[in-house]
């Protein structure tokens, strides 16, 4: 056996010219053929014609099965690629696919009594894994005499090894205690949004350590919202590991995804491109269809026609766009500098105010510093947010969200109420002993509910005056703020650092027309948070009445 690379760091011309985005031929090609002579067989009895799987599949389906199977040494029983990761756009016969191998992957398998399983996030998604499975069964006598269907259980049993295969709908019950062989992950980005789908996932795949025959696949689309959890640590991986920046040999990544250039000049719009990310485009995806469903989405509306260009062409969400969404939000990502730290905000502004915003046990703590660069007289934002860790439990919905904010830095969880007043409070005096808050109105609060933080900082030893700090009031009061804030944005005179979680914020906020002024509040936006955003406006506040700087009174 040669040496051998799972990087494809010539992806981009590859996909494009629809050429196999698997570099390296399989490592021990007798397995691999032998297991694609078997996959082939499989007939798909869903299909006009029912033809066999060998003569409907195109040829990056060939390659991917041959590439999993002939990872195994047949003398060892070690395979030496043993984790893939399969991103493709919908309708893609992905169900097909974790039919085919983990079948294939039963009746190949030599163990005794060993486990196999098909992980889904819902029973739905469970099902359509598994009827493929059933159906190549009962279409082939040797195959119905030599495995047993238990349809209730979605079970399939090796009459001879005694090994299962099973399709489960994913939950902390089902997967304990696993020891499973071989293991195949269905829509990973649904276990995306699911706070414990760490653990699951670990729990599930665990069986891998004392079984070296084993793989584990994770197969998926795009997420029609930006990805989160163990979806987002996966891509991120996995895209590091086909760029070649990370070298792992044993994990094998296949992403169909437009290039980097294709997304910037917008080329991704365009339908003829969508063969890019659809490698059965004109076999399982029907092109008539797609071009349908493509026009009612433009004409629908943005937030329809981004969810088209998720699920169907794998393009990553970035904003949230909907219709009613704040304006800012079209110019936010255009306007994020990397590397952009409190720190350097501090060294690189003449004045700075605060914002503050929630706080509540199920919100988030919202806190914004907004300092005026010396020369360019441009507004920097930093932005952080402080949570209870009960929120992870009250808002489960956006529990896998908050920890990925939290693993970047950006968010903090405290386990004790008021650790997170006080950690504001820090943050606010670093910010005065840098010289840069104006002697008056220099902390802007919502002035509902600001009783903890006036203690806080008004304490001996922080010493802040009531004249510093400003109840700011909301509701279309914070009208003016909002519109300064977005005209900012717009106008490349706001910068940020790039952050995702006040992206995700932005793109969280919903407007509410209220006469000739506009609203953007928490009850708009639903369960979504928009705390440090509202932080962001209450800081604008103040900066938008010109302080000045170096502590000298506001109206100096």
């Amino acid at each position: 056996m040669n040496d051998w690379t799972t990087a494809c760091p010539d992806w981009e011309s590859r996909i494009v010219k629809r050429e196999s985005l698997i570099v390296c031929p399989p490592l021990f090609p007798s397995v691999a053929d032998e297991a694609w002579d078997m996959c082939s067989e499989f007939r798909l009895t869903d299909v006009m014609g029912q033809p066999l799987l060998g003569d409907a599949s195109l040829p990056w389906l060939r390659n991917f099965v041959r590439a999993v199977f002939g990872a195994e040494d047949p003398e060892t029983g070690r395979r030496h690629i043993n984790e893939f990761m399969l991103m493709v756009s919908k309708k893609n016969a992905k169900s097909t696919i974790a039919a085919a191998i983990m079948l294939c992957a039963l009746l190949m398998n030599w163990r005794k009594s060993a486990e196999l399983l098909i992980l889904s996030p819902t029973k739905e998604i469970a099902d359509n894994s598994y009827k493929p499975i059933r159906d190549f069964i009962k279409a082939d006598e040797e195959l119905s005499a030599l495995l047993k269907v238990q349809d209730y259980f979605r079970t399939i049993t090796h009459r001879e090894t005694e090994a299962t295969l099973k399709v489960v709908a994913a939950d902390s019950d089902t997967v304990s205690g696993k020891k499973a062989s071989f293991v195949f992950v269905d829509e990973l980005h649904e276990f995306g949004k699911q706070a414990k789908a760490s653990n699951m996932l670990l729990e599930a795949t665990g069986g891998l350590a004392s079984r070296p025959e084993g793989f584990v696949i994770y197969a998926t689309t795009q997420s029609a919202e930006p990805p989160a959890g163990v979806f987002k640590a996966k891509l991120d991986y996995a895209r590091k590991v086909r760029d070649g920046k990370i070298v792992d040999k044993k994990f094998l990544p296949v992403i169909y995804e437009f290039p980097p250039a294709m997304l910037e000049g917008g080329a991704y719009r365009d339908l003829e491109n969508a063969y890019i990310t659809n490698p059965n485009w004109g076999a399982s995806v029907d092109i008539e269809r797609i071009t349908q469903l493509y026009s009612q989405a433009k004409e629908t509306g943005e937030q329809e026609f981004k969810e088209f260009l998720a699920k169907h062409l794998n393009v990553e969400i970035g904003l949230n766009l909907r219709s009613d969404r704040w304006a800012g939000a079209d110019f936010w990502e255009r306007q994020g500098e990397k590397g952009l730290t409190l720190e350097s905000l501090l060294d690189r502004c003449e004045v700075a105010v605060v914002g503050i915003d929630g706080g509540g046990l199920d919100d988030l703590l919202g806190f914004v510093v907004i300092g005026r660069e010396k020369e360019t007289r441009r507004w920097l934002l930093w932005a952080h947010a402080w949570a209870h860790e009960i929120v992870l439990e009250r808002r489960k919905e956006v529990a896998s969200k908050l920890l990925d904010f939290a693993k970047d830095g950006d968010l903090t969880l405290v386990k004790q109420p008021g650790d997170d007043v006080v950690a504001v409070a820090d943050v606010v005096c670093r910010v005065r002993d840098a010289g840069l808050l104006p002697e008056e109105k220099s902390i802007g609060v919502d002035a509902a509910g600001i009783g903890d933080i006036v203690d806080e900082l008004t304490a001996p030893g922080r010493d802040f005056t009531m004249e510093q700090i400003v109840g700011i009031s909301q509701g279309w009061r914070l009208g003016s703020a909002i519109k300064t804030t977005e005209r900012k944005v717009a106008g490349r005179e706001l910068v940020h650092g790039g952050r995702p979680m006040m992206a995700w914020c932005v793109g969280n906020a919903r407007v509410e027309p209220r006469g000739n002024a506009i609203l953007i509040t928490k009850q708009a936006s639903g369960s979504a948070k928009i705390d440090p955003l509202m932080a962001a406006f209450n800081a604008a506040s103040l900066m938008a009445l010109n302080p000045a700087g170096g502590g000298q009174s506001f109206w100096e």
